[in-house]
């Protein structure tokens, strides 16, 4: 048997190399070319045994013939393996084959056995270190989605960052959001995926589905092959794998469902990965509360200012129109001393003129009463962001000063067509427009027109608005049509 000494260095040194590198597939390469080095074999592989080892099947020196792929533990003459435990449990096989200058030899099988003791220390550490870094993504991404939800996003895009940072953190193919339907099923509303989503979105669970019943109950669902377990239902289930789907759910309320799967032939989720990710869909669902409480405080305020304005409203209102009263009174006071003054050449302009301010002063409270009106009348959720939703708006507001909803057709691709810039041109026309209308005696209908294929006297592309009632106008005229119109 050959001298063990002269071969202690370099089994320190593989010892020593091992243990160098906290990251997962760098200490089983090491582990590997270790192997290899300190016995001399020119092939050297690492098989790893049962699934979910972190994506993980084999790493070697090189391809190993068939007489080293075969699943043994031991020594023959042209194959060596030993077995790798993490504590109790068999991480793998590490095998070496055609060992340069002879067969391997008891002393090769010694020092391999040791190398492997070393090597199931160096994986657990590894691994301790790579879960240690998975849960700090983790929590860093739920952070992060609780910090994004509290700035004040819409429901629609606060369930898109859910799912998109999930599927990014948890190495998905998809990151969905399911929520509960009238009929007691469930309902794909968010779809985030790395390809064409296609027709996710909308697609429903149907009631009693044991999954359904399980995510009602707010317990998580793990699914090794989406396509072929027996409880998946959905037509969109055989584009995926191995499958997580984790209940949102705060406070004893159930928001929804987040499902995270991996593509067909991906690796299953670990029990790590299983831990964290229904972690972070607890601090989710906490935070969607918590987004949604936040939006009802604002919408809370928004209130409370329209009824401070109204009280300040009531206030200019009264006091107006009590001052005006007094003008009047007073005028007609004069007015009564006026007809002796034309018997002595006296003259009634100063009464003319004092009644004309007061109808002035009428006019100008009616319409500080109109445009705040207008104001209180707008919705408190965010504002519309496409043009026809602003164009409605200004008629809906309009609505609540005339008592009717104003008519409204678009021509043309208006969304499309009309430039920011002319479009705000356009909204603050409309509103002068039905503003002059709503003061027209008889008003029982005013139509609005948005043309965008309109053309211009010079030829040229351009936008028109057209507002028209049927009013009565001071100089007695029926009928008023107003027109602006400009260049797209």
């Amino acid at each position: 048997m050959t001298d063990p000494v002269p071969r202690l260095p370099a089994l320190l040194e593989a010892v020593l190399s091992v243990g160098s590198d906290l990251e997962l597939r760098a200490t089983l390469r090491r582990i590997v070319e270790g192997a290899a080095e300190l016995t001399g074999a020119r092939y050297a592989a690492l098989g790893m045994v049962g699934p979910g080892h972190e994506g993980l099947t084999e790493i070697g020196t090189a391809e190993l013939p068939e007489s080293g792929r075969r699943s043994f533990v031991g020594r023959t003459d042209d194959s060596l393996g030993v077995r790798i435990r993490v504590h109790d449990e068999v991480f793998g096989n590490l095998s070496l084959a055609e060992k340069s200058g002879g067969p391997f030899t008891d002393l090769d099988e010694q020092l391999l056995r040791v190398l492997a003791a070393q090597a199931g220390i160096a994986i657990a550490n590894a691994r301790l270190y790579e879960t240690a870094r998975q849960r700090e993504r983790w929590i860093e991404g739920a952070a992060a989605v609780t910090t994004a939800l509290l700035t004040g996003e819409a429901a629609a895009d606060a369930l898109t960052t859910v799912a998109d940072r999930a599927r990014i953190l948890a190495d998905a193919s998809a990151g969905v959001i399911l929520q509960p339907t009238g009929d007691g099923g469930m309902e794909i509303v968010t779809a985030v995926t790395i390809d064409d989503p296609g027709d996710i979105v909308g697609t429903t669970i149907a009631p009693g589905s044991p999954v359904l019943r399980q995510l009602l109950g707010g317990e998580p669902v793990f699914v090794d092959d989406s396509a072929t377990d027996p409880r998946m239902t959905t037509h969109v289930r055989t584009r995926f794998g191995p499958s997580m789907m984790l209940p949102l759910q705060a406070g004893g309320r159930l928001i929804g469902t987040l499902a995270l799967p991996r593509g067909r032939g991906g690796r299953p989720y670990t029990s790590v990965e299983r831990l964290l990710a229904t972690q972070f869909a607890s601090q989710a669902a906490l935070a969607l509360v918590l987004a949604d409480a936040q939006h009802s405080r604002e919408r809370l305020a928004v209130y409370e200012d329209r009824d401070r304005i109204a009280r300040d409203l009531h206030d200019l209102v009264v006091q107006r129109l009590f001052a005006t009263g007094m003008m009047l009174e007073s005028t007609q006071r004069r007015s009564l001393g006026a007809r002796g003054d034309r018997e002595s050449g006296g003259s009634g302009e100063d009464v003319h003129e004092a009644i004309g301010r007061a109808v002035d002063e009428l006019q100008s409270t009616v319409q500080e009463v109109r445009t705040a009106i207008f104001a209180l009348q707008q919705p408190p959720a965010d504002a519309p962001t496409t043009f026809r939703g602003k164009v409605l708006r200004e008629t809906a507001g309009a609505a609540a000063v005339l008592g009717f909803q104003p008519s409204t057709r678009f021509t043309g691709a208006v969304e499309s067509r009309i430039p920011e810039a002319v479009a705000g041109h356009l909204l603050a026309s409309l509103r002068r427009a039905l503003a002059v209308a709503s003061r027209h005696a008889g008003v029982s209908r005013i139509d609005v027109t948005v043309d965008a294929t309109a053309s211009l006297p010079d030829g040229r592309a351009g936008v028109r608005l057209t507002v028209h009632d049927d009013g009565t106008t001071g100089d007695g005229g029926a009928g008023t049509t107003f027109m602006w119109q400009s260049p797209l």
